[in-house]
């Protein structure tokens, strides 16, 4: 290599035909950095191990090739680029890269061997670090062009003073022989390399990107040639026709998967697709049982011509039969409200119709045809008030419309009368998106019979002992019982125990079932109640309403929540059902309390106070419950009844 240096005066040897060496070695570090970006794709698909240590080794190789083709500017010197290839390692590749190719590099210059070998070794072990630091200085984002600038004149700086500092090199005077070309092939070879893995790590990031939208997209993905065989095929695909790998499926077409006649219809679509570029747009397939939606587009080359199509095919599966069901349920609503005897409508929360079937219209004969899907609320209060249809519409018309279409957005009951003297009940429930929905019944038969009943119930309120319906004792005789039974017992300890019985829910179970029902209902509510008691000292009584009463003398606490859960379970094992209460089913709350004949002398409404308060908390605290009290007030565990 001497034979390309030409001794000058003072032992310094000039820089003749070497640029043209400097040259070459500055090309096959970037050959080699090429390579690398070239084949680094294959290595992604290994682990992030494996990929470091193919790129040190590369890097490594680099700084060998580099060495093999050093100018020797002094017996035993060295020049080469033999540093850029360490820094890039150690900056894009971090310890696992720089250490193989530094390892590597460091071995080879070591067998090589030369008065400098030490300091050689030294300025690459110092590169390679500059390397790591730039490494360390980018970990937590991508190192970009201004990085590699800054490395590529860190390391300038350390090349310089390397050849300023080292004994070898500076009694050899390498940095005023070729410190200029050898720092500046060094930083051009870093930049130039540094451009190019940061283009490659750009490339692998918008791969990665694509192969993983593409793996696992939850649609059907497919690229197909121009005679319709796969070329590729995302792991939905895979699946769908039972294949391990995507592999498995290269080079097949429609004609290997699925029937003919199938597989020729497709073809058919698909080729059409290609021999006029007319993508193909939701086309519905049938194909392994499921219903999907396929649309195919051309693939063209740079001149335009058509290579291939792409697929996109979508499971609709689940859509289609949510579809068939929703049309299903959609008939059979229609015939509900077309069969059913009430009227619904339903308004936006703006107060116009929705929705209202013909009974809702026939319910109301005079402001029916005002009751039409698009009419405001207001509106048909203004028909009601000018045909008259409801007495005793107040002076104030506007005042009275107004506030009347200003609550139909809440929840409530209500019962009105027509002019014919007819009744409706209209109840309106509110719902989370602002609607609202009335819905009618005609409770003329209901109101009238009501109406007779609470005259009759009214004359015979004072004679009557039992009540009529359930066939137990009244109020006013349990009233007198239960004074007979405690007067008499202020000188022994005898402990007296009260229940006291609320229906959950039974105004809603009314307002739904009708009255008819839920007279049934407290019949079978006061029969479970007898039969959950066996002494005939024991009253049970309805205590009104909904609400009723059972008394047992000489019962502790224990023995009246025995009682208490017997009739839960009778109660229970009715079955009755009640939509309207939040159990699906006919429940009742019960609040238990107990005390001493002594006490009660003292207290005669103690046992009817507490029990009361019991029951009141038991309603409070859920309803279906049993809430106890001990003989000295504290409360017992509360249990749920049935």
């Amino acid at each position: 290599m001497m034979s390309s240096l030409q001794v000058l005066e003072g032992g310094y040897i000039a820089v003749n035909g070497n640029w043209t060496q400097f040259g070459g070695n500055l090309s096959f570090v970037c050959l080699a950095i090429s390579l690398w970006a070239l084949f680094s794709i294959e290595f992604q698909r290994r682990s992030f191990r494996q990929e470091k240590i193919a790129f040190g080794i590369i890097a490594g190789g680099a700084s060998i090739g580099s060495i093999l083709l050093a100018v020797e500017f002094h017996p035993g010197i060295y020049i080469d680029l033999r540093f850029s290839p360490l820094a890039l390692a150690g900056m894009f590749g971090g310890p696992i890269a720089a250490a193989f190719a530094a390892a590597l590099a460091m071995a080879f210059r070591f067998a090589v061997g030369g008065t400098a070998m030490v300091d050689g070794i030294i300025t690459m072990a110092v590169a390679t670090g500059i390397g790591l630091a730039g490494h360390f200085w980018t970990f937590k984002r991508s190192p970009g062009l201004k990085d590699v600038a800054l490395l590529s004149l860190a390391l300038g700086v350390a090349l310089v003073l390397s050849m300023a500092l080292l004994p070898t090199l500076v009694n050899a005077h390498v940095l005023a022989g070729v410190g200029f070309p050898l720092t500046a092939l060094n930083c051009l070879a870093t930049v130039l390399g540094g451009f190019v893995l940061l283009k490659t790590q750009q490339w692998e990031l918008e791969r990665s990107i694509l192969v993983t939208a593409f793996s696992q997209s939850p649609d059907y993905l497919y690229v197909k040639d121009r005679n319709s065989r796969f070329i590729t095929v995302n792991e939905n695909m895979t699946r769908l026709f039972r294949f391990r790998t995507t592999a498995e499926m290269i080079g097949l077409s429609d004609f290997n998967l699925m029937s003919r006649p199938l597989a020729e219809e497709l073809y058919y679509l698909e080729q059409q697709v290609i021999d006029t570029g007319v993508p193909l747009i939701d086309s519905t397939e049938h194909i392994e049982g499921r219903f999907l939606l396929a649309s195919k587009v051309p693939l063209r080359d740079k001149q335009g011509r058509v290579i291939g199509l792409a697929g996109v095919t979508r499971d609709v599966t689940e859509r289609t039969a949510l579809e068939r069901e929703l049309r299903e349920s959609k008939n059979l609503l229609s015939h509900a409200m077309a069969s059913m005897s009430d009227g619904i409508a339903m308004y936006d929360s703006k107060g116009f119709i929705l929705f209202c079937n013909e009974q809702y219209r026939n319910a109301f004969p005079l402001s029916g045809e005002a009751r039409v899907v698009g009419a405001h609320i207001s509106d048909i209060l203004r028909r009601v008030v000018e045909t008259g249809e409801r007495p005793g519409i107040p002076d104030d018309v506007d005042g009275w419309i107004n506030a009347a279409a200003a609550s139909l957005h809440s929840n409530k009951d209500e019962e009105v009368q027509l002019h014919n003297g007819d009744w409706r009940s209209i109840r309106t429930r509110l719902a989370e998106d602002g609607t609202a929905m009335a819905v009618v019944s005609d409770i003329t038969a209901t109101k009238q019979a009501e109406i007779a009943l609470r005259l009759s119930a009214e004359e015979l309120k004072s004679l009557a002992e039992t009540d009529g319906l359930t066939g137990m004792v009244n109020r006013r005789t349990f009233d007198e019982a239960f004074a007979r039974e405690t007067s008499g017992s202020g000188r022994r300890n005898m402990l007296f125990s009260l229940l006291m019985v609320d229906i959950d829910r039974f105004k809603a179970y009314n307002d739904t079932y009708g009255h008819p029902a839920g007279d049934q209902c407290l019949r079978v509510v006061s029969k479970c109640l007898r039969q959950s008691v066996s002494r005939p000292a024991d009253i049970v009584a309805r205590y009104g309403g909904e609400e009723f009463v059972v008394f047992l003398p000489d019962t502790s606490a224990k023995g009246a929540m025995i009682v208490a859960e017997q009739f839960a379970r009778r109660l229970a094992q009715e079955d009755i059902v009640h939509s309207g209460s939040e159990f699906a089913r006919v429940t009742a709350s019960i609040g238990v309390s107990c005390a001493t004949g002594a006490e009660l002398r003292t207290n005669p409404n103690r046992l009817l106070t507490e029990a009361d308060a019991a029951l009141y908390e038991a309603k409070t605290q859920g309803r279906n419950r049993i809430l106890a009290h001990s003989p000295n007030g504290e409360r017992h565990a509360m249990k749920e009844a049935g």
